[in-house]
């Protein structure tokens, strides 16, 4: 009897794949849930798999474009005979089992056979990590081809559009890489599997002290498996030097290597470059006749880059995206600040910055100008009556945009600790999901990197976003005098769809009021 295979749905906006490749031929033995083909959509790479064992017979060409439910291939009969094989390494493990108490010498020998067999194997999968994301990337092996895991242990780094994840070993055994490090790889996809279980490395450290004294002083020196792992941002920076993980020290929790570490290690990385310049001095005569001619380096583009690209680009098209601008003079704030800050610190335990002045001014300005915090889902206007404040951060990895919930009810130390928080979790490329999604109105401050003005982009779904730049000192009118004031641009683009003008440009004259007038802040008013 023959099972059709179809195409399976893969999203709620997708209705046709195209079928890229076929992984099995047609004729080939298929085993069940192997991947036999490849589909693809507009947004991402799927695996198609086999349903049962049996015959492949292939009906779609490769290159076709195929509706949701549209028939694939089917699969004839005749993989019955393939259970059988299976089962009898099944029958051999219990043979053996049978026979270790009477020969523990065997029990050695006979571990490696059941982490080889099939029946033993458990398969690796990318597991779904977030509502709206169907692709991730594999950044990095942990652990490599052929190296022991135990249960639990992170074996390689994920990264999404927004953010870095672990996959750990869902069993103690043997790791077997199928997926390449820089490949892009849907929910579900096979990443590796692991061969044999948990019984199988214990077994190894009880025959090591028979064989022989050294294999017990490589025992004592085990490490755990974070040693010698760098974090996401130590990875970056050491992968910017061309710098080998092997060779430096981590001083992180059991060994890892954090970001200060990849940093520090940039003089060990320098001093071994002119030994093994004078090795290989016979050859390159050349090289400095080349140092001067032009040269070209391409870079693959993270997931995190072409989605943020994607979505700008998508928003400039589908909103009617306006900025307003003002300046706001900075000198009472600067005042608050130079007066306050020691206090402040030594009250909080954390610096009194810009950003908690501008958070508080949104969150009130946005009581007054609900619009302003509004989105657009479908044909109705969405109100919120909190502010979660989405904050900018340039990230190692690229921009991400960290949420402090419930903004409206934090105090100024409270805002400031969530900002600081959040922004050293982002430049470790540890946020999570829930840490970047919700946000109902964003501030980005290019300032930070000497902007004096700017159209900040929208963060969709969002409908507005403030922009600050840097503080100059110039001159302006005050009371029909010149005085020189430290000054700042501030820029609001907002989707004039759903917010109008005298929305905007009020919404910006209120945060500019209350900045002017911190004590307006405290007050209320």
């Amino acid at each position: 009897m023959s099972l059709e295979i179809k195409v399976p749905p893969v999203g709620e906006s997708i209705t046709e794949v195209t079928l890229s490749s076929w992984i099995k031929k047609d004729g080939d033995q298929v085993a069940m849930d192997e991947v036999i083909a490849e589909l693809e959509s507009d947004k991402a790479t799927f695996e198609l798999t086999a349903e049962k064992a049996g015959t492949l017979k292939t009906i779609a060409a490769e290159g076709d474009t195929l509706a949701i439910g549209a028939v694939v291939a089917s699969i004839e009969d005749g993989g019955a005979a393939e259970p059988a094989k299976e089962a009898a390494p099944a029958v051999e493990a219990d043979k053996a089992d049978e026979s270790a108490p009477s020969a523990p010498a065997q029990v050695a020998e006979a571990a490696p056979a059941p982490a080889a067999a099939t029946g033993s194997t458990l398969e690796i999968k990318v597991p779904a990590v977030g509502e709206s994301i169907t692709e991730v990337t594999l950044s990095r092996w942990i652990k490599k081809d052929g190296e022991a895991v135990t249960m639990d242990e992170a074996i390689a780094e994920l990264e999404s559009d927004k953010a870095t994840f672990e996959l750990t070993a869902e069993q103690a055994g043997t790791l077997k890489t199928l997926a390449n490090e820089g490949d892009v790889l849907p929910i579900g996809a096979l990443v590796a599997s692991i061969s044999g279980s948990g019984a199988a490395p214990a077994a190894q450290p009880a025959a090591a002290p028979t064989a022989a004294p050294a294999a017990t002083a490589e025992v004592s020196k085990e490490k755990t498996y974070a040693s010698g792992t760098p974090s996401p941002a130590a990875a970056k920076i050491l992968a910017e030097k061309g710098v080998d993980a092997k060779g430096v020290a981590g001083s992180g929790v059991d060994g890892r290597i954090t970001k200060e570490d990849a940093i520090n290690a940039q003089k060990p990385a320098a001093t071994p470059a002119p030994a093994a310049k004078p090795a290989a001095a016979s050859a390159p005569a050349a090289a400095p006749a080349k140092a001067g001619e032009r040269g070209e380096r391409r870079e693959k583009m993270s997931s995190l880059r072409k989605t943020v690209a994607k979505r700008l680009v998508a928003v400039k098209n589908e909103t009617a995206m306006l900025t307003t601008f003002n300046e706001v003079d900075m000198s009472p704030i600067m005042e608050v600040r130079s007066k306050y800050k020691d206090k402040f610190k030594e009250k909080h335990g954390v610096g009194l910055g810009f950003m908690s002045f501008f958070t508080k001014a949104v969150t009130e300005a946005l009581k007054e100008w609900p619009a302003v915090g509004a989105r657009i889902d479908g044909e109705e206007v969405v109100y919120s009556n909190y502010a979660d404040i989405s904050i900018a951060v340039s990230a190692p990895k690229g921009l991400v945009v960290p949420v402090i919930r419930n903004a409206d009810t934090l105090s100024l130390a409270e805002i400031e600790k969530e900002v600081v928080r959040l922004a050293v979790r982002a430049r470790d490329g540890k946020l999570g999901i829930d840490e970047m999604s919700g946000g109902t109105f964003t501030i980005t401050n290019g300032g930070v990197f000497g902007s004096m003005m700017s159209t900040p982009i929208i963060n969709a779904p969002q409908s507005a976003i403030l922009g600050m730049h840097n503080i100059i000192e110039r001159p302006v009118a005050v009371s029909g005098q010149v005085v020189i004031r430290p000054m700042m641009y501030v820029a609001l683009s907002y989707d004039h769809r759903i917010i109008d003008g005298r929305e905007s440009v009020s919404f910006l004259v209120r945060v500019k009021q209350l900045l002017e007038d911190p004590t307006r802040l405290l007050l209320g008013v």
